[in-house]
């Protein structure tokens, strides 16, 4: 089939709740790093085991986290991040957990972090992550 036609008439409306997504929710809680004062208020964010990983790597910076997992609601407060060192033994539980090293430069010009840790699934270079040092 070449193509697809389609003869409706009738107007669609309404709404979808779409689920959280893991691969979305990461960098965005990374990003509340770069936010010195007050609160950052994230919606949707699911209850996944990378999710709670990436917490804890944000709470040993200095960040607090409180996490409703029933109604998928995260309240960030990064204001006290003093820690440039990401803790090793989370860093390696996930292959996101790479992505604090841009927001800790950010805040406090220096940031030590192991090699992203993961499932082994092949080939995932972080080349491109330190080529936009």
């Amino acid at each position: 089939m070449d193509r697809f036609l389609i003869t409706g008439g009738k107007k669609l409306s309404g709404m979808v709740r779409t689920d959280g997504s893991k691969n979305a929710a990461l960098p965005i809680i990374v990003a509340s790093l770069l936010i010195d004062e007050g609160e950052t208020v994230l919606e949707n964010i699911p209850p996944l085991r990378d999710i709670k990983t990436i917490s804890q790597v944000l709470e040993n910076l200095g960040a607090t986290i409180d996490y409703d997992a029933r109604a998928m609601r995260m309240i960030i407060n990064a204001s006290d991040i003093t820690q440039d060192t990401a803790p090793y033994d989370l860093m390696r539980k996930m292959r996101a957990s790479f992505l604090v090293l841009g927001p800790l430069l950010a805040r406090l010009g220096q940031a030590r972090v192991s090699l992203p840790g993961g499932c082994n699934i092949g080939a995932r270079p972080v080349d491109y992550h330190i080529a936009g040092f």
